[in-house]
């Protein structure tokens, strides 16, 4: 029997201000296939997405947009 290891996405997300900023960015995040976790640090902008499979910066930079917000490059 394996184990899968998650994947982990590290991103900055820009322009995050409040709780519901916050709120935001991890439903859409939340939604992608195979997002098991979403923790997102307001102070930092820093987000950490747990995975099943390797999520491709595009995907998550559309959820993001989706939500409102954007990518640090």
């Amino acid at each position: 029997m394996s184990v899968e290891t998650p994947f982990r996405s590290n991103v900055t997300v820009l322009g995050m201000t409040c709780g519901h900023c916050t709120m935001s960015v991890t439903e859409e995040l939340s939604e992608l296939d195979g997002v098991r976790e979403v923790e997102v640090d307001l102070e930092s902008g820093a987000v950490t997405v747990v995975s099943d499979r390797e999520l491709g910066r595009d995907d998550i930079n559309a959820a993001v947009v989706e939500a409102g917000f954007s990518l640090a490059d």
